[in-house]
């Protein structure tokens, strides 16, 4: 299976890069990764929030393919612990999904024709995170299920 991470952006602080890498390193012996940071849109502080939504949408769409399972991580989603996360994707690895995708919008969330092409939408938590922190967040808990999966020694009950 090939699990990808879309997000809108690029990760700037080099500390939250450095935590990014590191957990890719670690998910590579589970998975093939991939993180897609796509560039923001310039110039859209007189920009209606729908267009950008609608515009950040289009382009998080075009990396999505047609058998692809999308996740998109939203405030409002569905809330997981991490065990119940990683029997999700333990699920999609037995019933033999290609591609994992799971994507993070931008500033103001996810348009309506994104809303409609996933699968599901999940939640890391209630609270609202910054959009680079959040990419830390989403990598170490996809690394955090497979050492689950795996029975390894690193998740804590």
């Amino acid at each position: 299976m090939n699990i990808v991470l879309l997000c809108m952006g690029k990760t700037q602080m080099p500390y939250l890069k450095e935590g990014i890498h590191d957990y890719e390193k670690r998910l590579k012996h589970y998975v093939r990764f991939a993180r897609i940071e796509l560039p923001d849109l310039k110039n859209t502080a007189s920009t209606p929030i729908p267009s950008i939504k609608e515009k950040e949408g289009k382009q998080l769409l075009k990396q999505v393919k047609s058998g692809d399972h999308l996740i998109l991580f939203d405030e409002r989603g569905s809330t997981y612990t991490s065990k119940q996360m990683s029997f999700q994707i333990e699920q999609h690895l037995q019933k033999g999904t290609k591609r994992l995708v799971f994507a993070i919008g931008g500033a103001y969330g996810f348009s309506e024709e994104i809303k409609n092409r996933a699968q599901e939408t999940w939640s890391l938590s209630s609270l609202t995170f910054p959009h680079q922190l959040v990419r830390l967040l989403c990598i170490e808990q996809i690394y955090r299920c497979f050492t689950i999966i795996k029975r390894e020694n690193y998740h804590h009950e």
